[in-house]
C-alpha cells in the first residue's frame, strides 16, 4: 500500500462516521487558532580563560567519576524496553540567562522544567569573571547537579542544556553545552536541532586541519566560528550559521554576551522572556520561563540573531528566511501542555485534535481512556465531544527509569507492565476507546491492547491524535528508520489487525491542515508526507547526536546511526522510493 493511501485511509471497522466535508469543526472557544502571532552518575568540570590561544579543538572531555552517585544499571536486552523506544524523541532543550546573580541556579530550575525534552544528559556553563566554568554529566538534571556543583557556577550569565541520545559508554563527551577556547577568547554553545549538511561541513573542516573531539554536529558550529574572520563576535556566529542547513535553535555565551539564534525555517522553538529584575531569559519552551517567574515577551523569530550584553538587546536578521516550517510534533507530543509553542497553547491544540477525532471517528463505547501522559489532553477532547466519560484506565508509574534489572523468569510484556498498570474497575466488561498521540513501530501499542483485554475490556478501540508517521525526521527528532515505521509498511487495517484492535483511526492529515487554517503552510509535515523542507544531502544522521562508542579514525568509520538522505521525485511517494533511494547503515 502506498504512503498516500496509508495517509488517507485512516479509519477502519467503524459503525458510523461523520463527514468532515459537510460539518464544520466546533472546537474549544477559548482562543482563536493562530500558531503564528503577528509580531547520573558521571560529571566533569571545564575551565577556559579569555587568554586562551588554543585552537577550537580544545573542547574538554575530562571524565571524573562522582563517588556520590554510584548505582547499578543493567539494561534489559529484551524488546520490552520498547515502551521507552516506541515514541519519537525530542533531542534536547536549551536555556540561557543574562543579568541575574543567580543565573546558574535559575538555569538548573529551567532545565528541570525542560526535562521532558531530554533525560540522558545535562549541563550548565556559567561566566565567573572572564572564565567560562562548566559542569556536565550523564543522567537527569537532579542526578547531575547538587548544591556543591551549583556553587562552582557563580556569575550573572549562564546557558544550560538537557539531552536525549541512545545509551553509550562514552556518551559524556557529547553532553552539552560545549565550551571551547579560540584566539579571541572562549565560547559556549547549547544546540537544539540537527544539521543535515553536517558531514560535508565536518569533512571540509577536517581537510583544513580542524580536529574534532566529539561526534556531535554542534561541534561544527564552534569550528566555523573559530575560522571566521568577521568582527565583532556575533558576526562570526552569523557567518557560521549562513553555512548551516537544517534545524538549529542555539544559545551562545562569551565572557560578556548571550546570543540566541534560530534557523531560517524555525523548525525548533525558542522564546525570550524577562524576569522582574530585568534579567533576559531564552528557553525552548515557555514552561521553563513560568518556573523561574519570567514573563514571555516573544518568540525568537526564524532567521533571527538576538545579542544581549551591557548595552541591551540587539536584533539582527540572520539571512532572508523562507516560509516557516515549525515542527508540528511540538504540539502533538514533545512540548508540555502548559507551554505556549509557536504562539499557541499546546493544551488547546491537543484538545482540538481529540475533538476532531471524535467528529471524524466516533465509536460506540462506554469509557474513554488515555495512554499517559501524552494522550491525556486529546482523550479529554475526544470524550467531551462524544459525551462519554473520561477515566484513568491506565496508571503510569513515575518511578521507573530507562534501566532496570529483568527478572530471571520471563514475564510477557515486562517493560510495559512496569510502566503502565491497567485499572480493572474501569475496564472490566467495558467497550473502551484508548487515545494516544502517535504510533511509531506499533510494538508498544500491541502490548497495551493486550494489557487492556487481560484486565477485562470487552472491546478496545484506538484513536491516534496525529496522522500516520511514514517518514524519518532529519531536524532534531529521533525517529526510527523508514523501514521500522509501521505506517510506512502497513495499511490502517493491517495495523489494526497487528495490534489486535476492534477499530483504529488516525487524525486525518487533511483535517489537521484544515484546523491550522491559514497557518497550515508554516509547519513541517515531513514525518507524515515524506516531503522535506530542507533536503538532506549525502549521509545525514538519524539522530541529532550520534554516540561515540570509542571508534577512532575518519568520520567514515563512525557509521552506526547514519542513513542515506532521500529526495522524493516528482510523481513518487517516499514509500515508492524507499527501497531504491534510502539505505540504512547498521
Amino acid at each position: 500500500m502506498s504512503a498516500a493511501a496509508a495517509t488517507t485511509a485512516t479509519v477502519t471497522n467503524l459503525s458510523s462516521l461523520s463527514s468532515s466535508q459537510t460539518k464544520p469543526y466546533s472546537l474549544s472557544p477559548n482562543t482563536p487558532f493562530s500558531l503564528f502571532p503577528p509580531t547520573s552518575s558521571r560529571t566533569h568540570r571545564t575551565l577556559l580563560t579569555t587568554a586562551s590561544k588554543n585552537p577550537i579543538s580544545r573542547i574538554t572531555s575530562t571524565n571524573k567519576t562522582n563517588p556520590d552517585h554510584q548505582s547499578l544499571s543493567i539494561y534489559s536486552d529484551d524488546d520490552d524496553d520498547d515502551y521507552y523506544d516506541d515514541k519519537p524523541r525530542e533531542e534536547c532543550g536549551v536555556v540561557g540567562i543574562y543579568g541575574d546573580p543567580e543565573a546558574s541556579r535559575l538555569c538548573y530550575l529551567a532545565l528541570h522544567a525542560l526535562q521532558h525534552r531530554g533525560q540522558e544528559g545535562a549541563g550548565i556553563v556559567a561566566v565567573n569573571g572572564d572564565v567560562l566554568q562548566s559542569v556536565t554529566g550523564v543522567g537527569l538534571v537532579a542526578d547531575v547537579f547538587n548544591e556543591s556543583k551549583l556553587r562552582q557556577l557563580p556569575g550573572g550569565l549562564a546557558i544550560g542544556h538537557v539531552r536525549y541520545s541512545t545509551a553509550g559508554s562514552s556518551m559524556l563527551k557529547n553532553v552539552q553545552p560545549f565550551v571551547a577556547g579560540y584566539r579571541f577568547g572562549s565560547v559556549g554553545v547549547a544546540h537544539n536541532g540537527n544539521l543535515v549538511n553536517y558531514q560535508s561541513l565536518r569533512a571540509m573542516l577536517e581537510e583544513n586541519g580542524s580536529i574534532f573531539n566529539t561526534s556531535s554536529d554542534t561541534e561544527v558550529v564552534l569550528h566555523l566560528i573559530a575560522i571566521s574572520k568577521a568582527r565583532p563576535f556575533f558576526l562570526r556566529i552569523v557567518e557560521a550559521c549562513e553555512k548551516l542547513e537544517g534545524a538549529y535553535s542555539m544559545v551562545f555565551l562569551t565572557e560578556d554576551k548571550l546570543v540566541a539564534v534560530r534557523d531560517p525555517y524555525g523548525f525548533r522553538p525558542l522564546v525570550m522572556g524577562r524576569r522582574s529584575n530585568g534579567a533576559i531569559v531564552f528557553a525552548s519552551e515557555t514552561c521553563a520561563l513560568d518556573l523561574i517567574e519570567a514573563t514571555c515577551e516573544r518568540e525568537v523569530h526564524p532567521g533571527e540573531v538576538l545579542v544581549v550584553d551591557k548595552d541591551g538587546i540587539q536584533s539582527l536578521c540572520l539571512m532572508p528566511h523562507p516560509e516557516p516550517k515549525a515542527c508540528i510534533f511540538e504540539h502533538i507530543y514533545f512540548a508540555l501542555p502548559t507551554s505556549i509553542v509557536f504562539g499557541r497553547s499546546v493544551y488547546e491544540s491537543r484538545r482540538a485534535f481529540g475533538e476532531i477525532l471524535a467528529i471524524e471517528a466516533p465509536a460506540d463505547c462506554d469509557v474513554v481512556i488515555a495512554v499517559p501522559d501524552s494522550g491525556v489532553v486529546a482523550a479529554l477532547g475526544y470524550a467531551a465531544k462524544i459525551g462519554v466519560p473520561f477515566q484513568q484506565g491506565l496508571i503510569r508509574s513515575h518511578y521507573v527509569g530507562r534501566t532496570f534489572i529483568e527478572p530471571s523468569q520471563k514475564i510477557r510484556d515486562f517493560g510495559v507492565k512496569l510502566k503502565l498498570s491497567p485499572v480493572r474497575a474501569v475496564l472490566e466488561g467495558k467497550r473502551v476507546v484508548v487515545v494516544d498521540d502517535s504510533i511509531v513501530r506499533g510494538t508498544t501499542s500491541s502490548k497495551i491492547v493486550r494489557l487492556l483485554k487481560e484486565a477485562g475490556a470487552k472491546e478496545v478501540h484506538m484513536r491516534i491524535a496525529s496522522p500516520p508517521i511514514i517518514g524519518s525526521c532529519y531536524y532534531g527528532v529521533d525517529t526510527p528508520s523508514t523501514e521500522e515505521l509501521i505506517s510506512n509498511r502497513m495499511s490502517v487495517e493491517e495495523i489494526r489487525e497487528f495490534i489486535g484492535l476492534d477499530s483504529l483511526a488516525f487524525l486525518p492529515f487533511d483535517s489537521l491542515k484544515k484546523l491550522l487554517g491559514s497557518d497550515s503552510n508554516n509547519f513541517c509535515y515531513a514525518c507524515f508526507s515524506g516531503k522535506y523542507p530542507v533536503e538532506p544531502t549525502g549521509k545525514v544522521k538519524r539522530v541529532g547526536d550520534f554516540v561515540d562508542d570509542g571508534l577512532n579514525g575518519s568520520i567514515g568509520s563512525i557509521d552506526g546511526g547514519w542513513i542515506q538522505g532521500t529526495r522524493v521525485q516528482e510523481g513518487k511517494t517516499s514509500t515508492d522510493q524507499k527501497m531504491e533511494e534510502e539505505t540504512v547503515s547498521l
